[in-house]
């Protein structure tokens, strides 16, 4: 028998969705979460072992503590936000469990391996894709012969072990719904534009785009892209329509879904006939058939990542994509009533105010069903971090996040103060949500839905205090910094 494994996305700041599946870890400015999918493939390799999410399912330190003394093994799927947090419930974990073994994963120890192993309570750390380096550990194989592994000798030296390959074979992966099924509650995963309940997969891993800030191909899944066949995500599909009857949607939780026509073509012949609702990331480099295609096939909404609507920005960032491209891009989502969620990010290299304007300016002209605007994170093993870290940008190096997990802008350009780029951002959602086109749709879309009322009235409420507080936080810096200049100036 393996050892007896739990893995773990802690409990974190409330809300906090920022370990096994989220692509920037953070409190959202909504209560949103989305599963820990990473965490799912070993799971279902390991008799015996279980997924715990803990956030969603309001699962808290202590009970996480508790649940520990009955396991062997515990794989802590970390981030860089909540490290420090995560080092200290293993320490306490083990305090209660003195034979547990704990072993942390994750972009964070991929990149500083050297950093998470000078912390005691950390056994070892798996760099990049861990699935099949944990189950061999679970199984009894020494550490010296796992590929991919970090961990101290017995004289205390760090020692790194070859790299790993990437999977190659996805589809002999178990199927995560499976372990969903076993351990989860689809319920407590609630994203605001995706139908309620819904269900995240996987089809690809690995993504081939340089985008300069984005963590995942560069610190953990790589950028060699690998795909399942279509056959065995359509199998998943219909197994988990099984399990669970009242769910409304899939959402294919990966960067590449539709970046080769062809395989995209492939898939929607696959799943067309299975009349499910799905929905997925895309380009904007995605055309007209390729999106037909999609949208015959049951894809209902799209979630694009937009970022900036200055043409310059998009080439220092490596997007590969235009401003006229997203321009055809929208016009052929709203001729295929293919719903649009675009992600836009604030302070990114070159950012001005200018710019700030131009892009609030360009998600308006744009004017899709949803958007998500966010401060740009310099996270250590990305090309955006080398070049804030080297022109010295970085005004917090640790604060990423506040007290309560929501993102604060920690890069700060000549010209352009953090507490502008904070600013900004509510007043990107107050442009852009407080006019009637936009507004007016929302409401009514949920008024002949009571659970959809519910929702919409609950998601209100959240916004409107987060903008209360960031409002209150820019304040409060803009008059410490006053004070200092004050002092200064006395001098």
């Amino acid at each position: 028998m393996p050892l007896k494994t739990l893995f773990l996305n802690p409990p974190s700041f409330e809300n906090f969705d920022g370990g096994a599946g989220s692509r920037w870890p953070a409190t959202r400015e909504i209560e949103s979460y989305w599963y820990p999918v990473w965490l799912a493939y070993p799971a279902g390799m390991l008799e015996g072992s279980r997924l715990l999410d803990a956030n969603p399912h309001h699962v808290s330190a202590d009970e996480t503590i508790e649940i520990g003394k009955d396991y062997d093994f515990v794989v802590l799927f970390t981030s860089t936000p909540g490290f420090e947090g995560d080092v200290k419930l293993s320490g306490l974990m083990k305090k209660a469990n003195p034979r547990l073994k704990i072993c942390f994963v994750g972009p964070h120890v991929t990149v500083s391996p050297d950093h998470a192993l000078g912390h005691p309570e950390i056994d070892f750390i798996v760099r990049r894709e861990f699935d099949y380096a944990v189950v061999e550990y679970a199984n009894g194989k020494p550490l010296e012969e796992i590929l991919g592994v970090s961990f101290r000798d017995t004289n205390g030296q760090v020692v790194h072990n070859l790299d790993r390959p990437a999977v190659e074979d996805l589809d002999a992966l178990p199927h995560v719904v499976d372990v969903y099924k076993r351990d989860l509650d689809v319920t407590r995963y609630n994203v605001p534009f995706l139908e309620h309940p819904y269900v995240a997969l996987y089809t690809t891993r690995g993504c081939p785009a340089q985008c300069t800030f984005c963590l995942w191909p560069q610190t953990h899944s790589g950028h060699a892209w690998r795909k399942r066949s279509a056959d065995d995500i359509a199998a998943e599909m219909v197994k988990a329509k099984a399990y669970w009857p009242e769910v409304k949607e899939f959402f294919f939780d990966d960067d590449t879904f539709n970046i080769q026509k062809a395989r995209t073509v492939e898939l929607c012949s696959k799943l067309k006939p299975l009349g499910l609702t799905w929905s997925c990331t895309s380009r904007v480099t995605t055309d007209f058939e390729t999106l037909k295609a999609m949208k015959e096939a049951g894809c209902r909404l799209l979630i694009v990542g937009f970022e900036s609507g200055d043409a310059q920005i998009l080439k220092n960032i490596k997007k590969g994509a235009t401003l006229e491209r997203a321009r055809q891009f929208v016009k052929d989502c709203k001729k295929l009533r293919l719903a649009v969620h675009g992600d836009f990010i604030l302070g990114l290299p070159g950012e001005t105010r200018e710019t700030i304007r131009r892009t609030i300016d360009f998600a308006k002209e744009l004017n899709v069903e949803t958007i998500q605007v966010s401060v740009a994170h310099a996270y250590p093993g990305t090309e955006f971090y080398d070049y804030v870290r080297d022109n010295d940008f970085i005004i917090k190096q640790n604060d990423m996040v506040d007290i309560g997990g929501h993102q604060v802008a920690h890069v700060q350009y000549p010209g352009l103060p953090a507490d502008y780029t904070m600013e900004m951002v509510h007043k990107f959602y107050d442009e852009y949500y407080f006019r009637p086109k936009v507004w007016v749709p929302i409401v009514l879309g949920s008024m002949f839905k009571s659970e959809d009322r519910k929702r919409l009235y609950k998601e209100a409420k959240e916004f409107l205090t987060l903008r209360k507080s960031r409002i209150k936080a820019v304040a409060e810096a803009r008059a410490k910094q006053a004070a200092r200049e004050a002092e200064t100036a006395k001098v």
